[in-house]
């Protein structure tokens, strides 16, 4: 109830301080009508003003009796309510004015927010997987947000993860999420494509893709999407493959055998860079076959094109994303109550040029009016 008043008195405070919304039109475009019932529509208009502002100021006198403030204390909450919304409103469309704008390039993820669900991930990351195509990058890593086929993505990895470990995670999230992928993104590889393929007009029809399971143990596959224009537009990609050399040596047979020009794909390595490879005395050599195999590769090594990566930092819940070629941008979520119960909101903090950091975040954190009180303080204020 507390929070629904507070709502309500918020939107009196800043619908109904001004009257310009009831100005009449002129007379010249209401020539038809007769003048006694213009000033019939402007008495109602008047008495409706009125009654409203009457309405908001009882709730408004309500909301201070239950937090035990004076209206004037209430009126200033939520003046300072919506001088925030119009900052965050200011701030977001400077950020849209910023970005690059570039005409060889789709403009779809030019403004990039938070995928709430796997369908808006699935279409942010195909269109900037094809933007790196296009930008001649055929060897792409992706890392998706790894969530279950009809659940929304959460702010957070799920509490209780994922029981039955990595061959849970690709049998419920890692193929379903690769095979969706697979099927939105279309990279021809124009420089070996036959005429009868240019001439099919098939560019834009689905794909067939199937996946074959690598080792069923560590939940990894090669999930293979065959283009309807043709060889030149089939992509590969190898799902949760890890550390083991075994996925060092089948990388580097796709990256000979499926040649420069075609797209190969990365989804969710287990590992973040070359270092990931510590010694092992059994494959001594198996850190210099990763920089040789992934990151000095054929095609100028794998690179991130798209990343949706969640954690927390300070407390709060946050999300790095990158989306070829904008800078990662960072975000985080606060609990929005004015549908009276708490709703995870994106907050966006800023952007990095290099991957954000948690140090990054809680320094950006600190900054932020919204984020003075931690998660817990937020919740307990807005109970009582």
């Amino acid at each position: 109830m507390k929070n629904s008043i507070i709502f309500l008195a918020s939107a009196a405070c800043s619908s109904f301080g001004t009257t310009h919304a009831f100005t009449m039109m002129p007379t010249t475009t209401m020539s038809n009508r007769p003048l006694t019932q213009l000033n019939t529509s402007a008495d109602s208009a008047n008495a409706e003003v009125e009654r409203l502002r009457q309405q908001a100021a009882k709730i408004r006198q309500e909301l201070a009796e239950l937090q035990g403030k004076s209206v004037e204390e209430v009126e200033e909450e939520a003046r300072n309510k919506k001088d925030m919304q119009v900052s965050r409103e200011k701030e977001m469309r400077a950020t849209l004015a910023a970005k690059p704008k570039t005409s060889n390039r789709k403009m779809t993820n030019t403004m990039l927010y938070v995928p709430e669900t796997i369908e808006e991930q699935t279409n942010q990351a195909a269109l900037a997987i094809e933007r790196a195509f296009v930008d001649g990058i055929t060897r792409q890593t992706v890392r998706l947000a790894l969530v279950q086929e009809g659940s929304p993505i959460a702010p957070s990895e799920e509490e209780n993860g994922w029981p039955g470990g990595q061959k849970q995670m690709y049998r419920e999230a890692g193929r379903p999420l690769t095979e969706a992928l697979l099927k939105e993104v279309r990279a021809p590889a124009m420089s070996i494509q036959t005429e009868e393929e240019k001439k099919s007009g098939k560019e834009a029809f689905p794909p067939e893709v199937n996946a074959q399971d690598i080792w069923d143990f560590d939940g990894s596959a090669l999930v293979t999407s065959q283009a309807a224009v043709g060889p030149s537009g089939d992509v590969q990609a190898m799902v949760f493959p890890n550390t083991d050399v075994k996925y060092l040596k089948d990388i580097g047979k796709i990256n000979e055998s499926f040649g420069k020009e075609r797209l190969f794909l990365l989804v969710n390595p287990f590992w973040r860079n070359v270092e990931s490879w510590g010694f092992n005395i059994l494959a001594p050599n198996a850190k210099k076959l990763a920089q040789e195999k992934i990151f000095d590769c054929e095609g100028g090594g794998f690179q991130d094109t798209y990343v949706f990566s969640r954690f927390s930092a300070r407390g709060e819940d946050c999300v790095s994303l990158k989306a070829y070629p904008y800078d990662w941008e960072m975000f985080a979520f606060i609990e929005d109550y004015s549908f009276g119960r708490p709703m995870q909101t994106a907050v966006r903090l800023g952007s990095s040029k290099e991957e954000p950091t948690s140090k990054m975040f809680s320094e950006l954190l600190n900054e932020r009016p919204e984020f003075k009180m931690n998660k817990t303080m937020r919740q307990l204020n807005n109970k009582f």
